[in-house]
Parts: structure tokens; sequence; C-alpha cells
């Protein structure tokens, strides 16, 4: 029991600490100019990087930190007030003095347990964090398959990605993930409902708690040495990331050439419809929207083009948010509980 023990302390350590998300933003910073189409929807929007992508990730992370720290805090109190927390049977003072030894708050009001919010509030966190994690590996899935194939797990050798099919690769770890995610879920619905409780005390909470409690930090613990591996191996594919941004041929554009020919005099609605029946026509003819566009009399006269089409539009204030990257990177500090 007592190994059992350290190890979940060892656990809820690193689920602390969180030292892989040196790895996330050191990719980000890898990939901070590595263009790549956005998607909305799952269509294709305008171009990002993948390193922003990255960042959003490390800042999310950070998040799921800080609740976590926030509610373990609130886990900080203990009780020593009676069968019903009258103190009939000890004094104030007691309590007092045995919490200050344990480094502990005395709960303000206590029964004979203390409150379960606490508990439902840190496996809520807990399950928020393991849901940035399975955004996170959604998003890896996605991207890895093969209509798509701009990111890949990393593949050891003479790992088989299929016992049936050789030419398989995939995406096992991530899958796995987001599986995990949805275990932390659930044991947050018990906590949940192991705030109410028969007056002064049952036992309808206890035998829960010592299952989904260690569990979701043990399963965390993995989930996040698991994210570590992908992270740090994963092989991205900036070739096709741009092969996959032209095989839109374009239309990504139309958005900037809406609000230019709306900055030109043009109505919202004229423009509007003008850019939507050249873009619906090069997706229907698989066309390019640029060239359909610069053979347009009535545009070509209107805007200047050559900036429109700027793909390097897209990316200007990359820097800033790098900047703000920068920021949290400096200001992560371990934590030991």
């Amino acid at each position: 029991m007592n190994s059992h023990f350290k190890f979940l302390r060892a656990a809820i350590s690193r689920v602390l600490v969180f030292a892989f998300s040196i790895s996330v933003v050191a990719r980000a910073q890898e990939h901070r100019q590595t263009l790549c189409i956005g998607r909305t929807h799952g269509i294709h929007a305008e171009p990002t990087t993948f390193g922003l992508k990255l960042a959003g990730w490390a800042f999310e992370l950070e998040r799921g930190r800080e609740r976590l720290r926030s509610a373990l805090e609130r886990m900080r109190v203990g009780k020593l007030s009676g069968a019903v927390g009258t103190y009939a049977a000890t004094d104030p003072e007691l309590e007092r003095l045995a919490c200050e030894r344990l480094g502990l708050e005395p709960e303000p009001v206590s029964t004979q347990i203390l409150q379960r919010d606490r508990h439902a509030e840190l496996l809520a966190a807990l399950a928020v964090l393991a849901a940035s994690i399975e955004r996170f590996a959604l998003e890896l899935r996605h991207l890895s398959r093969t209509e798509v194939a701009e990111v890949a797990e990393p593949f050891g050798r003479g790992q088989k990605g299929s016992s049936a099919m050789p030419h398989k690769r995939n995406p096992v770890v991530a899958e796995r993930l987001c599986g995990l995610a949805r275990v932390v879920r659930a044991n947050a619905l018990v906590g949940l409902e192991n705030v109410a409780l028969w007056h002064e005390r049952d036992i309808s909470h206890s035998s829960a708690e010592r299952v989904v409690i260690p569990d979701s930090f043990l399963v965390l613990d993995y989930m996040l040495d698991k994210l570590a591996w992908l992270v740090e191996g994963l092989e991205v594919r900036p070739e096709r990331m741009l092969r996959n941004l032209e095989a839109g041929h374009g239309l990504f554009f139309s958005q900037r050439l809406l609000l230019a020919l709306v900055e030109s005099g043009l109505s919202r609605d004229d423009a509007y419809r003008t850019v939507q029946r050249h873009a619906l026509r090069a997706q229907g003819e698989e066309q390019d929207f640029r060239e359909l566009v610069r053979a347009d009399k009535e545009i070509a006269g209107r805007v200047d083009l050559d900036s429109v089409f700027d793909l390097g539009w897209y990316t200007r204030h990359v820097d800033t948010v790098f900047e703000r990257l920068a920021a949290l990177a400096g200001r992560e500090e371990p934590v030991h509980v």
C-alpha cells in the first residue's frame, strides 16, 4: 500500500510539472513559419502555421496546469470537528494544531466529512486536461490521414503498422490518448455524483473515490508521457502542407479579395457575390482562383491583386504570438506536491 501511495504521489508531481510542455514550445518555435492550411468545419479556410497550432497547445496546457493547481490548493483542508461537525467531543484548537502540523487549513464548516465539491472540482480539472490532450491527439489523427499526410507518429525500425497490411502506419498512440480521455471524463462524473450525500454523511462516495481519484492521476500521467513522446518524435512534413494548401486552387484568398473590393468602394453584398462567383467556378472546374480573378478586368482595375495574393499577409503577426509564448515559457516553474 505504501509503495502504491509513493507511485501515486510521483504521478501527481509529474502531472503538475508538465515538463513536456517545453517540448511543445520548442517544436512550436521550430515551425513558427511553417505554412499550412487552416481548416474550419473540416474545410480549407485560410493559411496558418503549424507552429501556431502548437503554440495554442502550450497555452491550453498551462491553463490546465493552473486549474489543477487551484483545485489541489482547495483540497488542502482538514477537519477534526466530531461526528457531525459541532466539536462536541474535541476542541477547535486541536483541529487547528493538527491541520497546521499537516500543512492544511481547517475546513470552515464541516460535517463528519469534508464537502465533496472540492473533490468534484479536482476530478473536473483532471477531466478538462484530459480533454485538451484528446483535442491535440485528434488533430494529429486527422493530419495523419492518407488524404492529408501532413504529420506522422514516430515509427521505429521494424515496427508493424498492421498485421495484415504492411504499408500501414497508423496513429495508434493518438488513438489511445483519445480513448483514455473518455475514462478520465467518466471519472469526473463520479465526482459530481459524490457531491450530494445524505445529511451529515453517508459512505456512498468513499468507495468510488478510492478508484477514480488515483486512477485519474495515474492515467493522466501516462497520457502526458505519451503526448510528450508524440510531440518530440512527430514527423512534420512541410512540403505536404504546402501541397495541400495549393490544392485548394488559391481559394483561401477569397476574404482578402472581398475586403479589398469593399475598400475600393464596392458594396459588401456586390463584392461578396463577385468573389463567390469566381470561387465556385474555381472549385467546380478545378481552376486556379487567382487566374480567374486576374482575367476579370472589373476586379483587376479596382484592386492591387499582387497585394491581395500575398501569402506573407497571413503570417505578418506571427511574431506577436511567439513573444507571448516566450513569456509563458519563461515563467514555468517546477511544482512539488
